[in-house]
């Protein structure tokens, strides 16, 4: 999952370890095995690490690139099975407008997080990273699909809201397991047809992008698309700010890899427990803080927007809500977590896990959002009469 990959790399990044190609898995995908010490010594020679700063700034181009794309994906499917084209999802039923990118990037989860997740990190740990927590952790969101349970339970729509936080997590944990199982499936293919190609497949070993040029090359090439895609979102936001409705996502674009840089950064607190004993280490505080911090923040801004009701306001918390805090909060890797605890030899955690994530971000929301609009509407009220 997203969040192993995270913490192994920071290790290695603190305390400046170096893998060693003699040790690695090689995947399905490429081989079946190594044959002779030659492909073996020209691994060890083509895979050399980048400097650790160069390093750290390569992850970090990774994430920004890769999260840019999950937030227009996320943009595109909620548009797409929205109100306004498929009139599947709405902010007034329990299928919010956030729930096909959810269950679309749940299931990719269990392509690229879990079955796949080894065979990519042994091609590049880099985007293996990429592909977990900075596309797949910023095409779903937490904080998204919290705050439309908010905004129900304003109304006081409580069935509405208790029947979203289960049905959600039904369909974003089923779309895990058919991922996994579905990716299991093409695994298994790819093993018979590769059963008398090894040949072939040593080939595509010595084209491994592990290679310290060919990482130079894919760092300087995903630098130039994002400086493209800031610069591109920046002229739009700056041409359509007053007159399109559409500006918000321009925003997001550019303040959604900070959300991602945040919680990948997290991401070794996941495991580590709490205390010198690390207590209750099983359960993924760097998760946990992300999600329920993010979830807190977009209540607080829904809030101050509602308090200030301006175009332009409104525009600019809404890019804020929808780039960076859809960012910093993910429902791939929440679930991805909640299936392997549910898969262990102790299932209950899963369920434990789940209702201290879901209870702290609604009961944080309602005092943050709900209490304060509620009193809102008693002033307005009592000023009427």
């Amino acid at each position: 999952m997203e969040h192993d990959v995270g913490v192994n790399k920071l290790q290695q990044l603190h305390l400046g370890a170096s893998n060693s190609v003699t040790s690695e898995q090689i995947s399905p995908l490429l081989t079946n095995q190594i044959e002779g010490s030659q492909d073996i010594q020209h691994l060890q020679d083509t895979n050399k690490e980048l400097p650790k700063l160069l390093d750290y700034a390569s992850y970090l181009i990774h994430l920004a690139v890769f999260g840019i794309l999950g937030v227009l994906t996320r943009y595109t499917l909620d548009k797409l099975f929205g109100p306004s084209v498929g009139h599947v999802t709405s902010d007034q039923t329990i299928l919010y407008l956030d729930l096909p990118s959810n269950m679309v990037g749940s299931f990719l989860m269990g392509w690229f997080g879990v079955v796949f997740k080894e065979d990519i990190s042994n091609v590049s740990e880099h985007l293996a990273v990429a592909l977990t927590t900075g596309y797949l952790g910023s095409l779903t969101t937490f904080s998204g699909w919290n705050q439309k349970m908010l905004q129900l339970s304003v109304t006081g729509n409580w069935l509405y809201v208790v029947l979203g936080y289960l049905i959600g997590l039904f369909l974003v944990a089923f779309s895990i397991i058919f991922g996994i199982e579905t990716a299991k499936g093409f695994r298994w293919f790819l093993r018979r047809r590769n059963t008398s190609a090894s040949e072939t497949s040593r080939h595509k070993i010595k084209a491994n992008v592990k290679s310290f040029k060919n990482h130079l090359i894919v760092m300087v090439v995903l630098l130039l698309i994002l400086g493209l895609l800031w610069c591109v979102s920046g002229v739009l936001v700056i041409s359509e700010f007053k007159n399109d409705e559409n500006s918000f996502l321009w925003i997001g674009c550019i303040v959604g890899p900070l959300g991602v840089w945040i919680r990948w950064l997290l991401a070794p607190l996941n495991r580590h427990g709490l205390g010198s004993t690390c207590f209750l280490n099983w359960i993924p505080f760097g998760t946990l803080i992300a999600n329920v911090s993010a979830a807190c923040i977009m209540a607080a801004l829904a809030t101050t927007k509602i308090y200030v009701n301006t175009r332009d306001c409104d525009t600019i918390i809404k890019g804020i809500q929808f780039g960076l805090l859809g960012c910093l909060s993910t429902v791939s890797t929440f679930v991805a977590e909640f299936n392997e605890m549910r898969e262990s030899m102790h299932p209950w955690r899963a369920y434990v896990y789940y209702v201290i994530t879901i209870c702290s971000s609604f009961f944080l929301g309602i005092l943050i959002f709900c209490i304060p609009i509620w009193r809102l509407d008693d002033r307005l009220h009592n000023f009427d009469n």
